[in-house]
């Protein structure tokens, strides 16, 4: 199979992962940087131009697509798509875990567990805002924060509302959530490829610090979960329709909390933490599952 990972940087740990694991498998396997694409829409030979050469037909794509280029990203899969090419992550499940509000929507939709959250645009009394998620202490995060960053906790009324107004005054778009104090700052992501949890991790915060990402210098350590976490992780891959999501959830004492669903997860922390090979899995499953990107006529020929 001829795969494409289409990443800004090669020598990221999670992009040289799926190209070696590709190649240990047999896979004729390259990087392309997504923003040097660039896109020949016709309903006749649709295609997609890189380095000023016409790209050969791929047989899949894995996408590693920042935040910062979701929307240019997005188009990149969609021509792909239109091209009968097989993607592991779809541009449409990949613009619904991006946005923070739709994703928590769909979320509560399907009757996951989640935080408190209230959103609002302008806010005339904040207070009500912060009584709406029970009170301090809260937590305020910008919609389009990543790895932690515009996550800021609110300790009490008064901080939450000088947090509130600021980013009002900014024009900033945010969720304010209930801070559930029996995490520990911890939480833990759920590795999902398919219809598995297929390696999870606890995710604990460093001293002085609330959040738990490994961005932030917290650190990481296997563990084990429960049956309902596992369904639960899984329930929230499908729902946003990814096939390779990373699920971040929390334990709270009314049971497991879908915090975020990450369309783009980071294989270092997780392969490390757990001795796990994600690669290779993610790999197995394009090889088991990549034929039904194609059109029946692709699929004969």
């Amino acid at each position: 199979m001829k795969i494409a990972v289409l990443s800004r940087n090669p020598k990221l740990y999670s992009t040289a992962r799926l190209v070696e694991e590709a190649q240990n498998a047999g896979h004729e396997a390259r990087v392309i940087d997504t923003l040097k694409c660039y896109m020949d829409i016709t309903s006749a030979k649709p295609a997609v131009w890189y380095r000023g050469e016409k790209l050969e037909q791929q047989d899949a794509v894995i996408p590693r697509i920042g935040a910062s280029i979701t929307n240019y990203g997005t188009a990149v899969i969609r021509q792909f798509e239109m091209m009968d090419t097989y993607s592991l992550v779809g541009s449409i499940p990949l613009n619904r875990s991006r946005s923070k509000l739709r994703a928590l929507q769909l979320l509560s939709r399907k009757g996951l567990g989640l935080p408190v959250t209230g959103f609002a645009h302008d806010v005339h009394n904040t207070r009500q805002l912060i009584q709406l998620v029970g009170g301090a202490p809260v937590v305020v995060k910008l919609l389009e924060g990543t790895q932690g960053r515009g996550v800021v906790l609110a300790e009490t009324v008064k901080a939450a509302e000088s947090v509130i107004d600021a980013f009002i005054e900014l024009k900033a778009d945010f969720l304010v959530q209930e801070f559930i104090k029996e995490a520990g700052g911890n939480d833990v992501r759920c590795f999902v490829i398919g219809k598995r949890v297929v390696a999870a991790m606890e995710r604990k915060s460093a001293p002085g610090e609330f959040r738990s990402n490994l961005h932030r210098g917290g650190t990481a350590v296997l563990t084990k979960l429960t049956p309902l976490e596992r369904r639960t992780a899984v329930k929230a891959a499908q729902t946003m329709g990814l096939n390779v999501a990373g699920v971040d959830i929390l334990r709270s004492a009314r049971g497991p909390l879908v915090m975020e669903v990450n369309s783009s997860p980071g294989l270092r922390g997780i392969e490390e933490s757990t001795g796990v090979n994600v690669a290779a899995n993610i790999i197995k499953f394009i090889e088991d599952n990549a034929h039904t990107g194609r059109s029946k006529k692709q699929v004969k020929g």
